[in-house]
């Protein structure tokens, strides 16, 4: 297994809010300005006659030694509506990652979208967890998906 190398880039104010997620911070990539958190170039406006764009997600969020496996095109609404403690991890795509997930997981399947927070499952999550917030992994899907 290839280790992974992480730089650590100095982040600054950006001169204003990001076009994109409306954090403040910036990190500098040649001539470029780039946001920290979604990493949209500053100074770019998205077109606001343009709908934003739908990011569908496969969400896992855990309630006690529970997880849930869920999915959602607006995660936020979404997650609001569930009891839950913790936001784990998204994985992107739709009902058809969501399925495949529930196939996999079915042996510790504790009844609807509920499973048992096992080794095997914690690993699953732990691989998807690329970005320690899934909000900014969320972030960083809207702005390539507003970049075309």
């Amino acid at each position: 297994m290839t280790p992974t190398i992480v730089l650590r880039v100095k982040s600054t104010p950006l001169p204003g809010p990001c076009g994109c997620c409306g954090r403040v911070r910036g990190v500098r990539v040649g001539t470029a300005l780039l946001c920290d958190w979604c990493g949209w170039r500053y100074g770019d406006v998205p077109d606001d006659d343009l709908a934003r764009p739908v990011i569908e997600v496969v969400y896992y969020i855990r309630y006690d030694r529970r997880v849930k496996i869920g999915t959602s095109r607006r995660p936020r609404q979404r997650l609001s509506s569930i009891r839950h403690e913790e936001l784990l991890a998204f994985e992107r795509g739709g009902r058809d990652v969501e399925q495949a997930r529930h196939r996999e997981f079915a042996a510790i399947r504790e009844g609807g979208e509920w499973f048992t927070l096992t080794t095997e499952l914690r690993a699953h999550i732990a691989s998807l967890q690329r970005v320690s917030d899934p909000w900014q992994l969320h972030a960083r899907w809207t702005a390539e998906a507003l970049r075309g």
